[in-house]
């Protein structure tokens, strides 16, 4: 969408907005730095980082409020079980909202007047049409480009690869539980630094965050990042799921894809539950 209203394809946005955990693959930064540098600045598009803190840094630190992570949990008496996920809100939306009220002129707690408002186009394409839905605030109407334009994400795909991106990586954290085992697969294959990392952090979360920890509230069972609920090191990640399996069929074309792990994502205005939904996290405003 941003590269779109660039190229006066899309009207032109008045911001790109990216909102940052501070734990995204160091892919991820250097492609918003050449989105930044070769597409946005030259269009006169201004991308604002935005961020509520480092997640990574959040979750092991004992005098931090923490936003859980929907990690996976061994209970006790061995029924697998999921902490809330309250990530998205804290790193994301929260963080964007902020912003927006900037830009309008109404920081919080400053009332917004009726009808004042941005239109925020979140992108969305027609594989995940049934993912779209209105802002929960009366001052952002979302918009979603994709579906009015018919764009699937091979759409997407293809014109991103006439432009020189075909590289664009899936933003995420590195350590969502979300993945799937194809993105678990390019982290350790692609990236051995940052799979040290998440698997030093799946360690550390066995018992729950630092601040549940140091106030008592010690997690009653085990958790983990891989759905497996074993250590990531050791967990089952060649497996090819189902899901992955019936991507393969549905379209070869998109095999490379699959294998590389980008149909793993996450969106402020749309964050997955599984792992088959691919998203941007990106908010434009207008």
């Amino acid at each position: 969408m941003l590269a779109m209203s660039a190229k006066g394809i899309l009207p032109k946005v008045d911001y790109a907005i990216f909102a940052d955990t501070g734990w995204e693959p160091e892919s991820v930064y250097r492609h918003l730095d050449r989105l930044e540098k070769e597409v946005a600045e030259p269009a006169g598009i201004p991308i604002l980082r935005v961020s509520s803190g480092n997640i990574r840094e959040d979750a092991l630190d004992p005098d931090h409020r923490f936003a859980s992570m929907p990690l996976h949990i061994l209970n006790k008496d061995g029924k697998p079980g999921m902490t809330r996920r309250q990530c998205t809100g804290e790193y994301k939306i929260k963080p964007i909202k902020q912003k927006i009220r900037e830009i309008l002129g109404y920081p919080y707690p400053t009332p917004i007047p009726k009808g004042v408002f941005v239109e925020q186009w979140v992108g969305i394409s027609t594989d995940e049409f049934h993912r779209a839905k209105d802002a929960d605030v009366k001052y952002m109407r979302n918009r979603h480009p994709l579906l009015d334009m018919s764009w699937s994400r091979a759409d997407c795909t293809r014109y991103l690869t006439s432009l020189g991106l075909a590289d664009t990586p899936k933003s995420s954290c590195l350590g969502c539980p979300f993945h799937g085992n194809a993105q678990w697969r390019h982290i350790r294959d692609t990236s051995p630094a940052e799979w040290e990392d998440v698997v030093a952090f799946d360690a550390a979360i066995r018992h729950g965050n630092a601040r549940a920890n140091a106030s008592g509230n010690r997690l009653l069972g085990e958790a983990y990042l891989h759905r497996s609920r074993v250590p990531l090191g050791q967990a089952p990640i060649d497996h090819v799921t189902a899901a992955e399996r019936a991507a393969l069929l549905a379209d070869a074309d998109e095999a490379d894809e699959l294998e590389y792990g980008v149909v793993d994502g996450c969106s402020p205005w749309a964050c997955r539950g599984d792992v088959d939904a691919v998203q941007e996290n990106f908010g434009l405003a207008s």
